[in-house]
């Protein structure tokens, strides 16, 4: 016999209204989605996220109930995209550089030193760069949206030295994400890259089995990496940002009236979600030197010239199809 006390009997019936108001939405909505990152919940991403999705459910009628998952709830970036592509999860953030794993020329966009502000950019992404990068998604079972988010300029972080020089990042066990072109560039740098998921990042610089990592400032500030690193060096080695995908069958369920609405909302958070990152990757130095980092300028020509010494780009001129490196004449602005 199964013993109730009258505790669990109250607690069970007070969640009671809450599960019908979930349960009752879900039933109500014709396509239930799952959308997934690996940010903070309030990282501006997933602010912008939140109100994206409200305005898509109210907007389809409550046809559409896009359901969020932040802070890599449901797995780190090797686990999302493989749910993206089979169709478990129908909507992902990702980098051009993690999509590289999938469709090398994606990763383009993330060749070192390629663009030194915003204009630059935003010119490509949003030009011919970016609508070339969209049209190869299809052969990997992914759809993607025309507007990319921003995630901003990376920089190097270290726990040991200041990261002034290319002299001085040479033997340094540096964190990159687990793709091919981040670990080819600081390969070419002389340090020692290794290939680590975003979740197991924190714990990997508090446990010193790596020295330092890279970064925007929003990402440093939000995933409390100043905890652990001591110096930031403004490299602004590479732009990095996050590409929408959806899985393409799934996509292809909407009617095309839904997927209007979706797009276009989609389109506009991410143009919403980049004047919140720009605003907020040039305000945080004051914040983290507050908290005890401290900041360097970076001798960026000696960056440059040390990967052009090393065969860098020559190396992914060779890697990358003949379009793609066209674009990059095109749109970078790196001297080759």
């Amino acid at each position: 016999m199964i013993n109730i006390t009258r505790r669990q009997l109250v607690t069970a019936a007070a969640s009671l209204p809450l599960f019908n108001i979930l349960t009752s939405r879900a039933n109500a909505a014709e396509f239930v989605y799952k959308f997934g990152n690996n940010v903070p919940e309030t990282h501006p991403t997933n602010v912008a996220a939140k109100t994206v999705i409200e305005r898509i459910r109210e907007e389809s009628g409550g046809r559409v109930d896009i359901q969020r998952f932040p802070n890599s709830q449901l797995g780190n970036d090797t686990d999302m995209l493989s749910q993206v592509r089979s169709g478990a999860l129908e909507f992902y953030l990702l980098s051009p550089l993690r999509l590289s794993n999938l469709i090398p020329d994606a990763g383009v966009s993330g060749l070192g030193f390629l663009f030194s502000d915003y204009t630059a950019v935003w010119r490509a992404l949003d030009g011919e760069l970016g609508t070339y990068v969209r049209s190869l998604m299809p052969s990997v079972q992914l759809v993607g949206f025309s507007k990319i988010w921003d995630n901003g300029f990376r920089h190097v972080t270290s726990n040991s030295k200041p990261i002034t020089t290319a002299a001085d990042i040479k033997g340094m066990k540096i964190r990159v994400p687990s793709t091919r072109l981040w670990t080819s560039l600081f390969k070419s740098l002389g340090a020692v890259p290794t290939g680590l998921d975003f979740a197991e990042l924190y714990t990997a610089l508090q446990t010193r089995i790596v020295d330092g990592q890279e970064n925007p400032l929003s990402i440093i500030s939000f995933g409390k990496l100043y905890e652990v690193q001591k110096y930031c060096a403004f490299t602004g080695h590479m732009w990095d940002g996050f590409w929408l995908v959806a899985n393409k069958t799934q996509w292809e369920r909407l009617p095309a009236e839904m997927q209007d609405i979706v797009a276009r909302n989609f389109d506009l958070a991410a143009a919403e979600q980049r004047k919140e990152i720009g605003i907020l990757n040039t305000s945080l130095q004051d914040e983290l030197e507050k908290k005890g980092m401290v900041f360097k300028p970076a001798d960026r020509p000696s960056f440059q010239k040390t990967l052009i010494e090393n065969d860098f780009y020559k190396e992914w001129q060779e890697q990358f199809s003949e379009q793609a490196w066209k674009l990059v004449q095109e749109y970078g602005e790196v001297s080759l």
